[in-house]
Formats: structure tokens, C-alpha cells, sequence
């Protein structure tokens, strides 16, 4: 088991890519059920944006390891009368074992894990979506048995998934490539911390050109054009992003064994065709279970599950 119990992860990077591989190793062994842990604790989530997977697969991620979860909606905290972060921190530090925290700025979960003793999880914020890439690479592993050497190629909006995901891929040795209109490149720091971590063993391209990086790339992702907070920008995204759609025909210059991953919600005719989304090479479904073993794996490997 990964060595993380106690740890915070408030991004990709707090992992080496032992402990990446470690994580997906478990979350393989829970889910085929070779392994069964058991961990009584309570794990808190602080969600101030909407969720679906995430949310549900924590919950079922820590009840069937046999502990209990406290939905801290903040419209129903004083969280959402201005109680001051640090304050809520070292209140529910108190209470709980774990917290999984979905939120905008990173900064502010940063400001939570300084001052809650208990580990912290980044259940997504604006930044970065750790726990997203986990379940990805841990389904790109059970379709081709391998990471290292595989190209991943994101397409779309250089978004907190693809931040994560460049984190991910140069921790797991794969090559990967970033199309984005201009203007909406992933972050450059981020950026930068992937090519500090592969040390030119693998590529790390970005481009506008959706074409040069599909061509040939073993996985074909992409996401919503406008994340949450960014609904207004909606429209005037739509033609900026077009040529950025995953369809057939983007789908033809991937290798023939490609296989298609979406973040999930997906915008039909937008980002991803129905063709695709519904097609033979999409894992997209896969990618979405794998969201409940992968972050059991990191609650068990976190909390010393046994």
C-alpha cells in the first residue's frame, strides 16, 4: 500500500510516481475484490460547487470500507455566512478524520490543510482535479496493461483537468500533448513543474493545432469547453473552440487502438460527438466507475486501512 496515511493531496505532484503507481495497483486489487480493507473513520466532504461522480463516489468509496460521511453543504454552514477558513478548519479538524474538499480557489484549500491537522483532500478546485486523473490513468492501465510510453492527447480547454492530467501522465512516464485555442493554455507552472518531472524522458507539447496532437496519441480526452463559474462565456466560447471537438474524424489520425476518455458532464455536439462518446473506443463509462476504486484506494492508503 502507497505510504500516504496522515498525507494531505492537494495536487498531483504531492505524489512521487512510486506512490502513483502504488495507489493504481491497489485500486485495482479493491476493485477486482482480491484485497478487502476495513476503515472506521468518518470522512467530511465541503463541496461549494456542484458534483455528481464525485461526490457519490466518495461516499460509496467510504462506506464500503466501512466507514461514515457527513455532507457539509455549505449553504447549510456558516461557511456560507463568512466564517473564516481557517476557523472552520479547526473545527471540524476536531470532528473528523478526513476531509474531501471540492471548492474554486486553490488557495483556499491550501489555507484549510495549513490549519486542519486531519488529511485534506483536493476533491477539485479551479487549479487542479487530482483524484479525476487517478481513476483516468488507472483505466488507461486496465486497456493497454501498461502507462509508460503511452501518448495521451487533451483536447479543448486548458482547465483544471488538463492541469492534472499533465501532472499525472509525467509521473506515470507518458508522453502528453495539450491542444488549446490561444489564450487558453493549461497553467504555466504546472507546466512546468511536468517538464522538471520527466527531464525531456517523455514529451510534453502544447500546441493549437488539435491535428499534430491527435496523430497517432493512444488516448484521445477532452472536457467541457466552459467549466463551472464560466457558464456566461458559454456562447461566445462555442465557435473559439469548434475546431477542438473530439469527432470521427479527429478520432482517424489517433492510433487505431485509441481509446476516448471524457471527464464527464458531457456536452453533446460540443466538445465530443455521440458518435464517439457511444463508440467502440470509448472508456468513457470505465473512467467513471473507476472514480469509486481509485479514491478508495487513496481513503484506505491515506487513513491506514487494514
Amino acid at each position: 500500500m502507497a505510504a500516504l496515511i496522515g498525507r494531505d493531496l492537494l495536487g498531483l505532484a504531492d505524489l512521487s510516481s512510486t506512490e502513483l503507481q502504488e495507489l493504481l495497483q491497489l485500486a485495482t486489487q479493491l476493485k477486482t475484490q482480491q484485497l478487502k480493507l476495513h476503515c472506521n473513520k468518518v470522512l467530511g466532504l465541503l463541496f461549494s460547487k456542484a458534483s455528481t461522480r464525485t461526490r457519490v463516489s466518495f461516499t460509496v468509496a467510504m462506506y464500503q470500507l466501512g466507514g461514515q460521511v457527513i455532507d457539509l453543504n455549505p449553504n447549510v454552514t456558516q461557511v456560507s455566512r463568512g466564517e473564516p477558513i481557517q476557523d472552520t478548519a479547526r473545527v471540524l479538524d476536531r470532528y473528523l478524520d478526513i476531509l474531501a474538499i471540492r471548492t474554486f480557489a486553490q488557495q483556499d484549500l491550501e489555507t484549510f490543510a495549513n490549519y486542519a491537522k486531519i488529511p485534506v483532500i483536493n476533491a477539485l478546485t479551479d487549479l487542479e482535479h487530482p483524484c479525476q486523473i487517478l481513476a483516468d490513468l488507472m483505466t488507461i492501465q486496465e486497456s493497454f496493461g501498461t502507462l509508460a510510453g503511452l501518448t495521451l492527447t487533451y483536447v479543448g480547454d486548458g482547465n483544471n483537468v488538463a492541469n492534472s492530467l499533465i501532472l499525472g501522465c509525467a509521473l506515470a512516464g507518458m508522453n502528453v500533448r495539450v491542444a488549446t485555442p490561444s489564450g487558453y493554455e493549461p497553467n504555466g507552472g504546472i507546466v512546468a513543474q511536468a517538464k522538471a518531472i520527466v527531464q525531456d524522458k517523455t514529451e510534453v507539447l502544447l500546441t493549437e493545432d488539435p491535428e499534430v496532437a491527435a496523430k497517432g496519441a493512444t488516448v484521445l480526452y477532452t472536457d467541457v469547453w466552459s467549466s463551472m463559474g464560466q457558464e456566461a462565456e458559454a456562447d461566445n466560447r462555442l465557435p473559439i473552440f469548434q475546431p477542438y471537438q473530439i469527432s470521427e474524424q479527429l478520432l482517424s489520425l489517433a492510433d487505431p487502438e485509441a481509446i476516448v476518455l471524457h471527464c464527464l458532464p458531457a456536452h453533446r455536439g460540443e466538445e465530443i460527438t455521440e458518435e464517439v462518446i457511444e463508440g467502440s473506443q470509448s472508456r468513457v463509462w470505465d473512467q467513471a466507475e473507476n472514480r469509486l476504486h481509485a479514491q478508495k484506494a487513496l481513503l484506505a492508503s491515506i487513513l491506514g486501512a487494514e
